[in-house]
């Protein structure tokens, strides 16, 4: 459990014509390249101008937020997490079991605090590794140790994962099961399949053991027939929803119900079959908005989208959508406190175009 895994991801393939949902055979470059012939974003109503006051800056390659109190933990895909608190910035090294993968969209992704984590000094990470027998993802707990966090206990292994489509998000739900997005490793055909843990939002004990409640007898698996996604969120009265990438197009926001098939790759977007669920909310024909991290406030869903490069609120009620915060680039991931709203930008995962000093934790205020 001592072996070193804070690593710089090097080597990745420069592409065009995808976008962060890595669309079907695509690969994440390092460097940032012009992209063509990607479909159009889909554009929402937009909200009146917001002022964005910046927490901190020059983070790499930013994947997921956690708070406690007055700080925050912001993973970062190379293996490092940063812990910001009052003006200090820190960036934590990380000792996994398992060395941290290079492939595309790979690396160190979700991360959660634990429900004791003041007590404890414990959290939840999910990443991607690879071996001489291959490529995987796998989820642990995570103890902060001297400055360090270290790797504890193996929670899940051998998660699919291939060349994209890792998925990643985690999140604790109000039931406080530990639920885990699971994308189809660029293999479609897996996302029908139950058995398997590749398509998937699987949900699990803060143990790591089976809850005797799951759809699925002795399964892991929440829900399936899902592409990549990578948001989830409950409301007050524990409805709960989730984000996916769809496929060049087709992006979806998703009401997830226990055992429920949600069609990747059968059907997509409006398309409608028996047995399948057809989103509450999708990008359509022809558009993009690549959504990732997202939280919810006042009735509303807000999704952080990358190739979309706003956040978007999805209002349940009316059914309409806005962007409430555009100009920033890529956003990877959201969270919502007492009315405020924390985002990180993206830009400097090779997709983006880099602004000076990105990427940065932002916050704004919401309107009551």
């Amino acid at each position: 459990m001592k072996q070193v895994c804070a690593i710089l991801m090097i080597g990745l393939i420069v592409i065009t014509g995808c976008t962060e949902d890595n669309r079907a055979n695509s690969t994440e470059p390092q460097q940032t390249s012009p992209v063509h012939d990607e479909p159009a974003v889909s554009k929402a109503t937009q909200a009146p101008k917001t002022t964005q006051a910046v927490i901190t800056e020059n983070l790499e390659v930013p994947w997921s937020i956690e708070k406690l109190g007055d700080t925050f933990y912001v993973t970062e895909r190379p293996g490092t997490i940063v812990t910001i608190e009052n003006g200090s910035v820190v960036r934590h090294s990380l000792e996994l079991e398992k060395q941290l993968a290079g492939a595309s969209e790979a690396g160190l992704l979700g991360f959660v605090l634990a429900p004791d984590f003041s007590e404890t000094h414990l959290a939840y990470a999910y990443y991607t590794y690879e071996e001489e027998s291959g490529q995987y993802n796998r989820m642990v707990t995570l103890r902060m140790e001297e400055q360090a966090w270290k790797e504890e206990r193996l929670l899940l292994d051998r998660i699919p994962s291939g060349s994209v489509h890792h998925g990643g998000r985690l999140e604790i739900g109000p039931d406080r099961k530990l639920y885990a997005t699971v994308g189809d490793a660029s293999e479609s055909e897996i996302a029908q399949n139950p058995n398997t843990l590749g398509g998937k939002i699987l949900r699990m004990n803060l143990d790591g053991s089976i809850p005797s409640d799951n759809p699925f007898p002795n399964s892991y698996v929440y829900s399936y027939g899902h592409r990549n996604p990578q948001g989830m969120t409950w409301l007050p009265d524990g409805t709960m929803y989730a984000s996916e990438h769809g496929n060049n197009a087709n992006d979806e926001v998703n009401q997830i119900k226990a055992g429920s098939n949600y069609g990747w790759p059968v059907i997509q977007g409006d398309e409608k079959q028996e047995g399948m669920i057809t989103p509450i909310f999708t990008s359509g024909d022809g558009a993009t908005w690549a959504p990732s991290g997202m939280d919810h406030n006042n009735g509303k869903l807000f999704v952080a989208t990358l190739r979309g490069e706003a956040i978007l609120e999805f209002d349940l009620q009316t059914g309409k959508s806005r962007e409430v915060v555009t100009g920033l680039g890529r956003v990877r991931d959201v969270l919502i406190e007492d009315n405020i709203l924390y985002f990180i930008s993206n830009n400097s995962d090779g997709r983006g175009t880099p602004q000076e000093n990105d990427d940065k934790l932002y916050r704004i205020t919401l309107p009551e």
